[in-house]
């Protein structure tokens, strides 16, 4: 049986959600661990800070790799199951 639009429309309203969801839960993790290591102190600008943070995604993501927004290098993406120790 096919869904009309107004129920695939309300189905990807609650996916954006839970994606808005899960992406500030990714976020703040991220952000109490790059404190606790003292990048909040780091003088960098931000591009400088996100190819860092590409090079450590890479480091701990081997294998599943995706094109860096600003560089076109490959650059790790972590999947709901490749994490390891998330807080």
């Amino acid at each position: 049986m096919k869904k009309p639009s107004s129920r695939i429309r309300e189905e990807i309203g609650r996916l954006q959600e839970q994606l808005k969801q899960a992406e500030t839960r990714e976020a703040e993790r991220i952000g109490r661990l790059a404190l606790k290591a003292g990048i909040g102190d780091v003088k960098a600008n931000d591009s400088e800070l996100v190819t860092a943070f590409e090079e450590v995604a890479n480091r701990f993501c081997k294998g599943n790799v995706r094109p860096s927004r600003q560089t076109g290098a490959p650059v790790a993406v972590a999947t709901s199951h490749g994490r390891a120790g998330e807080a």
